[in-house]
This record gives structure tokens, sequence and C-alpha cells, in this order.
């Protein structure tokens, strides 16, 4: 999933074969913390790795192929929209990301 943002810039995270599939893994992008998933699929999704309601670490939630879930109280957030799929959580920020010859890349 990679999008063409105006004024934005494209990091190499490093080898895809870091990240295990199923699971995410928190990067520092900038100052910020990003959290990047392998879907069992081979696709890349990543977002904001800090959850907005009590600062989980979204990158040590469960995930499918459509939401990951904080592991500490069950809120899911879209991997399409950043959105929490429960009413008073506030989103996350989604970020384009791909796999270039191997190597993982995100767009901030």
């Amino acid at each position: 999933m990679t999008a063409t943002i105006e004024g934005a810039s494209e990091i190499a995270l490093g080898p895809v074969h870091e990240l295990t599939p199923g699971e995410g893994r928190t990067y520092v992008v900038q100052g910020r913390q990003v959290a990047v998933f392998l879907l069992s699929d081979g696709t890349v999704r990543a977002m904001d790795a800090v959850c907005p309601h009590k600062g989980g670490p979204l990158a040590d939630g469960q995930i499918d192929d459509a939401v990951v879930m904080c592991p500490l109280h069950q809120y899911a957030f879209s991997f399409d929209t950043g959105a929490c799929t429960s009413e008073g959580v506030e989103s996350v920020r989604t970020y384009p990301a791909s796999v270039r010859d191997g190597i993982l890349t995100l767009c901030v």
C-alpha cells in the first residue's frame, strides 16, 4: 500500500525479513513511534504505535487483515483509516508502507 503524498519523505526502515508475519514492530521515525505490521498475505501496514486511549503499545497487539487490537483494553484500530471501532476513542495516524527489493519503506 503506497501513496504519493506531496512533501512526504520515504524512509527505508530495513530488511522486511526482520518482521515476523502476523506481528508488529515499533520503529522511531523522525521522532515518532510507528508500528509496522507484516500481514499474512505479505503486505505491510503502518500506524502510530501508541494507543490514544491509555498509551498501549499497538505493535504488541493481535492483528488480522483489517485491524490491530490494543493489548491493554482491546480497542481495535483499522489499518486502512486508523479509526477505532469503538466510539469515543481517537483515531491513530496511518502511514503508507511498502516493500521494495526486500526493504521495508515508510512514507511520512
